[in-house]
C-alpha cells in the first residue's frame, strides 16, 4: 500500500525507557488525538521500558523493539551490535509499513536511532522532539535526516533545532494546584494550613535524598512542617512518627501516579533536575530546590538553569545536600512565604504549557499540511 492511500492521519511515535521520554510522548499522542480525533497512532518502544505499560494503558498499540544500546568500548557487545541494530530497524521498518505511516516522531532512547534509519530508508518524514538540554546520541544521529527538530531548551545545540518547550502529560497541562489542594490531602494524609514539602527523585528515587531527608525529618516537623516524601520504587525508608507536639506528619510512599497532586499538595520540593520533572514544576508554579544527578553528561544542571536564572528555584550540588543542609537550608525557606511566593510567580512565569500543541504542529506539517 502506497503512503496516502488510506485516509486519516498516520503518525508512528517512537521512544520510551525512562519516565522523560514515555510523558512527552504519550502527552503529543493525546495532543495529536484532541486536533485529529481520527488519526491512527501508534508506538514503537522497548519491553523493558516504562513504555510497555503506560502506552497500552493509555490506549495506544505498542510495538516492541528491540533494545540496543550503543556500544561504549570494543567488547562482545560491539561485535553483535550490527546485526542487533539491522533487526531493530527491521522491525521498526516493518511498523512504519504497516500503518503506512505519514510522519514518524522521535523522542529520543534506544528506539529512537532504528525509528530514524528506518522512515529514512522508507522516505517518510521524521519530526525530532529533544527533552534535555544537552541532546543524546539518538537525537543528534536524528537531527542529520530533518530540518524538524524540536527542543524543550533554548540553550539545546542541534541542527535545524526550534524551542518549542516540552510537551506535557494532560493532568499536568490542566492543573489547577490551589483547586485541588483539599484533594491532594486527602490522598496523602496530611493537614490544612501547614507548609508542605514535596521530597522526590524520580521512580527510581534519589538515595542522597532519601538519607538526608529521613535523618532530618524528625526536625522538621518539630517545626510544623508536614512532608511527603516519594522515596523510589524498592526503596524503603524509615522515617519519624507524627510530632506530639506540633502533629505534623511525615508521610513516605515509594511511588504515586498522582503526581498532579503531589504538586497540589506542596508549597516546595526538593528533586533531581530531569527535563520532565524541571518542565512540570514550572509550568504549575511549584518553587523547588533542584539537585542535579551527580553522573552523567551534566544534562541535568543544564535542564534547571534557565528556571533558576529566572528566579524559580535554587540549585544545589548533591554532595552538599544532608541533614545539616536540610536544617539549615530547607527549613528556614519553608517559614517564607514571601519568598516562596515570589518562587512561585518566577516559575510560573518561566513554566510552558503549550508545547504539545507546537508539536502537533510541526506533526501536521511534515504530515502534508494542517488539517
Amino acid at each position: 500500500m502506497s503512503p496516502g492511500s488510506r485516509g486519516g492521519l498516520r503518525v508512528v511515535l517512537a521512544g520510551g525507557g525512562s519516565a522523560g521520554h514515555v510523558n512527552p510522548l504519550l502527552a503529543t499522542a493525546n495532543a495529536v488525538r484532541r486536533r485529529v480525533p481520527d488519526a491512527d497512532i501508534r508506538v514503537l518502544g522497548t519491553a523493558e521500558g516504562l513504555e510497555a505499560r503506560l502506552v497500552p494503558e493509555r490506549g495506544y498499540p505498542l510495538t516492541v523493539v528491540p533494545k540496543v544500546p550503543f556500544p561504549r568500548r570494543p567488547d562482545t557487545r560491539a561485535l553483535r551490535f550490527p546485526g542487533a541494530l539491522r533487526r531493530a530497524v527491521a522491525t521498526a521498518a516493518g511498523a512504519i509499513r504497516e500503518s503506512d505511516a505519514q510522519v514518524v516522531v522521535g523522542f529520543g532512547g534506544y528506539v529512537a536511532t532504528p525509528a530514524y534509519l528506518a522512515a529514512r530508508r522508507a522516505g517518510v518524514p521524521i519530526v525530532i522532539h529533544e527533552q534535555n538540554a544537552r541532546p543524546g546520541l539518538a537525537n543528534r544521529l536524528g537531527a542529520r535526516f530533518t530540518e524538524r527538530v524540536a527542543t524543550t531548551f533554548a540553550s539545546t545545540e542541534l541542527p535545524h533545532a526550534t524551542q518549542v518547550g516540552l510537551p506535557l502529560r494532560e493532568e499536568i497541562r490542566t492543573l489547577d494546584r490551589d483547586a485541588r489542594s483539599a484533594e491532594a490531602r486527602a490522598e496523602f494524609g496530611l493537614d490544612e494550613g501547614r507548609p508542605t514539602l514535596l521530597v522526590f527523585g524520580g521512580s527510581l528515587g534519589a538515595q542522597r535524598l532519601n538519607d538526608a531527608f529521613a535523618a532530618a525529618g524528625a526536625d522538621l516537623l518539630a517545626a510544623g512542617i508536614q512532608v511527603l516524601h516519594l522515596t523510589g520504587a524498592g526503596k524503603d525508608v524509615e522515617v519519624p512518627d507524627a510530632d506530639p507536639r506540633t502533629g505534623a506528619r511525615y508521610v513516605a510512599r515509594d511511588y504515586t501516579d498522582r503526581m498532579d497532586l503531589a504538586y497540589s499538595v506542596a508549597d516546595l520540593a526538593v528533586c533531581r533536575a530531569g527535563a520532565g520533572t524541571v518542565c512540570e514544576l514550572a509550568a504549575v508554579g511549584l518553587p523547588a530546590v533542584y539537585v542535579p544527578l551527580p553522573i552523567g553528561n551534566g544534562e541535568q544542571r543544564l535542564n534547571a538553569r534557565e528556571v533558576v536564572e529566572a528566579g524559580g528555584g535554587l540549585l544545589v550540588e548533591d554532595a552538599q545536600v544532608g541533614p545539616a543542609w536540610v536544617r539549615g537550608v530547607v527549613l528556614p525557606l519553608l517559614h517564607d512565604p514571601s519568598r516562596l511566593e515570589a518562587m512561585a510567580v518566577a516559575a510560573a512565569e518561566h513554566g510552558d504549557r503549550d508545547a504539545a500543541d507546537r508539536m502537533v504542529d510541526l506533526i501536521l506539517e511534515a504530515a502534508g499540511g494542517a488539517r
